[in-house]
Protein backbone atom coordinates (compact mmCIF):
# COMPACT_ATOMS: atom_id res chain seq x y z
CA UNK A 1 0.00 0.00 0.00
CA UNK A 2 2.81 2.75 0.91
CA UNK A 3 4.31 1.29 -3.27
CA UNK A 4 0.48 2.66 -4.02
CA UNK A 5 0.93 6.01 -2.27
CA UNK A 6 4.75 6.60 -3.14
CA UNK A 7 3.98 6.45 -6.99
CA UNK A 8 0.78 8.40 -6.66
CA UNK A 9 3.22 10.88 -5.51
CA UNK A 10 5.57 10.78 -7.80
CA UNK A 11 3.48 10.63 -11.03
CA UNK A 12 1.65 13.53 -9.35
CA UNK A 13 4.92 15.35 -8.89
CA UNK A 14 6.20 14.55 -12.50
CA UNK A 15 3.10 15.42 -14.20
CA UNK A 16 3.01 19.12 -13.87
CA UNK A 17 0.14 21.83 -13.50
CA UNK A 18 -2.29 21.76 -15.78
CA UNK A 19 -2.65 24.41 -18.22
CA UNK A 20 -5.96 26.41 -19.43
CA UNK A 21 -6.68 29.26 -20.85
CA UNK A 22 -9.14 31.58 -22.41
CA UNK A 23 -11.39 30.21 -25.58
CA UNK A 24 -11.11 33.00 -28.23
CA UNK A 25 -13.63 32.61 -31.01
CA UNK A 26 -11.60 33.51 -34.11
CA UNK A 27 -14.01 33.89 -37.48
CA UNK A 28 -13.34 32.04 -40.61
CA UNK A 29 -15.43 34.18 -43.05
CA UNK A 30 -14.69 37.32 -43.96
CA UNK A 31 -17.60 39.26 -44.17
CA UNK A 32 -17.61 38.34 -40.22
CA UNK A 33 -14.16 39.42 -39.36
CA UNK A 34 -11.93 36.80 -40.49
CA UNK A 35 -9.07 36.72 -42.44
CA UNK A 36 -9.44 37.98 -46.35
CA UNK A 37 -7.17 34.85 -47.61
CA UNK A 38 -10.05 32.55 -46.52
CA UNK A 39 -12.33 34.35 -48.96
CA UNK A 40 -11.48 32.31 -52.02
CA UNK A 41 -11.19 29.22 -50.38
CA UNK A 42 -14.88 29.59 -48.77
CA UNK A 43 -16.04 30.71 -52.04
CA UNK A 44 -14.80 28.11 -54.07
CA UNK A 45 -16.12 25.54 -51.17
CA UNK A 46 -19.51 26.72 -51.55
CA UNK A 47 -19.24 26.37 -55.69
CA UNK A 48 -18.20 22.89 -55.39
CA UNK A 49 -21.85 22.39 -53.35
CA UNK A 50 -24.05 23.93 -55.40
CA UNK A 51 -26.05 21.29 -57.18
CA UNK A 52 -28.92 24.01 -57.81
CA UNK A 53 -29.02 24.36 -61.84
CA UNK A 54 -31.59 27.75 -62.70
CA UNK A 55 -34.44 25.86 -64.91
CA UNK A 56 -34.83 29.21 -66.87
CA UNK A 57 -31.27 28.48 -68.43
CA UNK A 58 -30.84 26.99 -71.55
CA UNK A 59 -27.34 25.19 -72.01
CA UNK A 60 -27.10 26.37 -75.27
CA UNK A 61 -27.08 29.95 -74.42
CA UNK A 62 -24.71 28.76 -71.92
CA UNK A 63 -22.60 26.88 -74.53
CA UNK A 64 -22.87 29.40 -76.97
CA UNK A 65 -21.52 32.35 -74.58
CA UNK A 66 -18.83 29.99 -73.89
CA UNK A 67 -17.71 29.26 -76.95
CA UNK A 68 -18.04 33.19 -78.21
CA UNK A 69 -15.95 34.32 -75.01
CA UNK A 70 -13.32 31.92 -75.28
CA UNK A 71 -13.17 30.72 -79.09
CA UNK A 72 -10.48 29.04 -80.74
CA UNK A 73 -6.93 30.31 -80.11
CA UNK A 74 -6.51 32.56 -83.29
CA UNK A 75 -10.20 34.07 -82.40
CA UNK A 76 -8.08 34.42 -78.46
CA UNK A 77 -5.12 35.85 -80.11
CA UNK A 78 -6.71 38.40 -82.43
CA UNK A 79 -8.65 39.72 -79.85
CA UNK A 80 -5.85 40.04 -77.12
CA UNK A 81 -4.45 41.47 -80.51
CA UNK A 82 -7.14 43.96 -80.94
CA UNK A 83 -7.18 45.32 -77.34
CA UNK A 84 -3.52 45.74 -77.28
CA UNK A 85 -3.95 47.99 -80.26
CA UNK A 86 -6.65 49.78 -79.01
CA UNK A 87 -4.54 50.38 -75.64
CA UNK A 88 -1.67 51.93 -77.70
CA UNK A 89 -4.14 54.22 -79.29
CA UNK A 90 -5.50 55.17 -75.99
CA UNK A 91 -2.52 56.09 -74.64
CA UNK A 92 -1.20 58.22 -77.48
CA UNK A 93 -4.42 60.04 -77.42
CA UNK A 94 -4.31 60.34 -73.38
CA UNK A 95 -0.64 61.69 -74.36
CA UNK A 96 -2.11 64.68 -76.71
CA UNK A 97 -4.84 65.69 -74.70
CA UNK A 98 -2.40 66.27 -70.77
CA UNK A 99 -0.83 68.98 -70.40
CA UNK A 100 2.86 68.59 -68.66
CA UNK A 101 1.24 69.25 -65.14
CA UNK A 102 -1.17 66.15 -66.08
CA UNK A 103 -4.15 68.67 -66.57
CA UNK A 104 -6.89 67.55 -69.45
CA UNK A 105 -6.55 69.84 -72.62
CA UNK A 106 -9.61 71.35 -73.73
CA UNK A 107 -10.48 70.63 -77.90
CA UNK A 108 -11.22 67.56 -80.29
CA UNK A 109 -9.49 64.46 -80.85
CA UNK A 110 -10.91 62.62 -83.98
CA UNK A 111 -9.38 59.11 -85.34
CA UNK A 112 -11.35 56.72 -87.71
CA UNK A 113 -13.30 55.51 -85.90
CA UNK A 114 -14.09 57.86 -82.79
CA UNK A 115 -14.15 61.57 -82.19
CA UNK A 116 -13.17 62.23 -78.48
CA UNK A 117 -14.73 65.88 -77.43
CA UNK A 118 -12.96 67.48 -74.01
CA UNK A 119 -15.13 70.83 -73.41
CA UNK A 120 -14.46 72.54 -70.16
CA UNK A 121 -17.58 73.47 -68.14
CA UNK A 122 -15.64 75.83 -66.14
CA UNK A 123 -15.42 75.72 -62.30
CA UNK A 124 -12.92 73.12 -62.80
CA UNK A 125 -15.20 70.36 -64.59
CA UNK A 126 -14.47 69.11 -67.95
CA UNK A 127 -16.93 66.95 -69.53
CA UNK A 128 -15.88 64.32 -71.86
CA UNK A 129 -17.47 62.67 -74.90
CA UNK A 130 -16.21 59.72 -76.94
CA UNK A 131 -18.52 59.54 -79.77
CA UNK A 132 -18.62 56.22 -82.52
CA UNK A 133 -18.45 57.16 -85.83
CA UNK A 134 -19.65 54.24 -87.66
CA UNK A 135 -22.62 54.63 -85.69
CA UNK A 136 -23.02 57.61 -84.16
CA UNK A 137 -23.44 56.36 -80.51
CA UNK A 138 -21.80 58.66 -77.37
CA UNK A 139 -21.05 58.10 -74.36
CA UNK A 140 -19.73 60.83 -71.92
CA UNK A 141 -18.31 61.11 -68.14
CA UNK A 142 -17.18 64.64 -66.38
CA UNK A 143 -14.20 65.06 -64.25
CA UNK A 144 -12.71 67.56 -62.28
CA UNK A 145 -9.38 69.62 -62.40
Amino acid sequence: MAKRIVAVAVLGALSGGAWAGELVYQPINPAFGGSPLNGNFLLNEAQAQDNYKDPQASSATASAFAARSLGTPLQQFNQSLQRTILNRIASSVTGTVVDANGNLIPGIIETTDFTIAIVDQGGGLLRITTTDNATGQSTSFQVSQ
